[in-house]
């Protein structure tokens, strides 16, 4: 997955595809913890993409749900 190609994206698309690459870190997490996982350099990619779609949201100006809640105490 490219820079330039999640530029392109729409703000509703890049939310959609970080909620999907969540979802994919934890499955292969899962995947590798119980030894199920063949190729353990999908962890390290799906990383490095939600990385990428993450800094593509914040320049843009929208933070994400995660980091976007502040802890108050």
């Amino acid at each position: 997955m490219k820079a330039k190609d999640l530029n392109e994206r729409s703000l509703e698309d890049l939310k959609e595809l970080e909620k999907s690459l969540r979802s994919d870190l934890f499955q292969n997490r899962l995947k590798n913890f119980t030894n199920r996982l063949d190729d353990t350099s999908n962890i390290r990619k799906t990383r490095r993409d939600l990385a990428r779609v993450l800094t593509v949201l914040k320049s843009r100006g929208a933070a994400p749900e995660a980091q976007a809640s502040t802890k108050e105490g």
